[in-house]
């Protein structure tokens, strides 16, 4: 039975990425585990702690393939994590080639080095995969948000109808939430995927005075940056990156949620792309369910547990932890495939939404000129006074709902309010295009800030 916890061959396409299943897979994982090793190897041999001989059979032997990851996983029981067994196996095989080389092999590295170094490798590949996915969402919501300029729909406060907005007002906020997220996982990318290299603890006292130009080494082989000393139990960093990834999947579950409430039957405004047996039913041939927003939805409920725990995971003891460094193993893949999985659905979603202009037009007219009150009585304030003005309105919406009238036309009878508006005034003020004050800036701003967040 696949664990819940890992790419599952059932369940991995509705929870997951494809590209994001390929990055935690477990032989991709256990190849940057060996990518650390390798590249030890070439940093220490640069460095002159271990012969120049012994490179090429190490690194030779680093292939994920030639490892039986189910005999890696059963002798982890025994020693508490995989690099032991790894690093045992890896021996045995440089060993076959040169035995000479084989006595270097993970030369004064401990296995937390080699489990962190490669955890950080896992969240690179994570994050660039997020991008590109990210990087697709925007601009499938920048392109609604310029078809839609004209496009005048409801906005909902308590889930009631409030006002009149563009259509692009909706488009181009989730345009820019998810460029936010873009410019937030570029940035924790560049400052929290730091290389862990210390030693048994977090000294490197067995390369003596060499340590830090072997560090130096390291971090250059992998290409990721130098921090300021080994962060075995300070874990603030991956504290960061959960947060990036929770926070993402929530803006893709914001997004879906609005999505999924925009195709109710009794609303029926936007619609996730259709297909061939998609969103049917087992039984309702008719029925067009949300299964994208449905997915996204899913995998942000997952998500912000799963960073908890990584948070949880912080309080670590003194130089080197026991149970809360081995909690972060399966919760942070589990936390990348989820986000991916809530992003994947959205840029589904984003590249492919259709919207019903005319049901938007309809549902606007649907409480018969309700929806315009506010602007009546501001106007109408403008020459009585923002009471007396409320009241005057709020008087004829209670007689519209009563007599099942329009709103305009209750206004129009009334010589109070017909004192101060004209017949034009009166037909202007029920155009919802005409009432929504800075929303078009509103849309280039957002859009604008969309496009200035791409990664740097």
């Amino acid at each position: 039975m696949p664990n819940p916890l890992t790419p599952s061959t059932l369940l991995g396409p509705l929870f997951a990425s494809e590209a994001m299943r390929v990055v935690m897979d477990d032989r991709a994982r256990l190849q940057h585990m060996l990518d650390v090793e390798a590249a030890l190897a070439r940093a220490e041999s640069a460095t002159g702690v271990i012969p120049k001989s012994a490179v090429r059979p190490i690194a030779a032997a680093c292939q994920a393939q030639r490892f039986d990851l189910a005999a890696l996983a059963d002798a982890a029981l025994a020693s508490g994590n995989l690099a032991i067994p790894m690093v045992k196996a890896l021996t045995a095989a440089v060993a076959k080639d040169d035995p000479d080389a084989a006595r270097y092999v993970h030369w004064s590295a401990t296995s937390q080095d080699i489990v962190d170094t490669a955890l950080v490798l896992d969240l690179r590949a994570a994050i660039g995969a997020l991008i590109a996915d990210l990087d697709r969402a925007v601009s499938g919501f920048a392109g609604l948000a310029k078809a839609n300029r004209k496009t005048a729909t409801v906005a909902r406060t308590w889930l009631q109808q409030a006002l009149p907005v563009p259509f692009a007002l909706k488009a181009a906020g989730y345009a820019a939430a998810l460029a936010r997220s873009r410019q937030r996982l570029d940035r924790v990318a560049k400052e929290c995927l730091v290389l862990q290299f210390g030693g048994a603890a977090g000294t490197l006292a067995a390369l003596g005075d060499r340590g830090l130009d072997v560090a130096k080494k390291l971090a250059g082989e992998l290409d990721l940056p130098l921090p300021d000393a080994p962060w075995h139990t300070h874990r603030d960093r991956l504290g960061e990156v959960a947060a990036a990834f929770a926070i993402l999947a929530g803006t893709c579950g914001k997004i879906a949620r609005d999505v999924m409430l925009l195709m109710q039957t009794e609303i029926g405004e936007a619609f996730e792309p259709a297909g061939e047996g998609r969103g049917g039913s087992s039984t309702m041939p008719h029925k067009r369910n949300p299964v994208a927003a449905a997915r996204a939805l899913a995998c942000a409920q997952i998500a912000p547990q799963l960073a908890a725990t990584i948070l949880a995971a912080e309080i670590q003891e003194q130089e080197r932890a026991a149970g809360p460094w081995a909690a972060e193993w399966p919760t942070v893949p589990a936390l990348a495939l989820v986000t991916s999985g809530a992003l994947a659905a959205i840029v589904d979603i984003a590249e492919g939404l259709e919207v019903d202009a005319g049901q938007m037009r309809a549902n606007l007219d649907a409480t018969r000129g309700l929806i315009m009150a506010e602007a009546v009585s501001f106007r109408l304030a403008e020459r009585i006074g923002k009471s007396a003005a409320h009241s005057l309105v709020e008087e004829a919406s209670r007689r519209a709902v009563a007599d099942k009238r329009h709103l305009r036309d209750i206004l129009a009878a009334d010589r109070k309010v017909m004192a101060h508006l004209s017949a034009r005034d009166l037909e202007m003020l029920f155009d919802p295009m005409t009432y929504q004050g800075v929303a078009q800036d509103f849309v280039d701003r957002l859009l604008a800030s969309a496009a200035n967040r791409k990664r740097r």
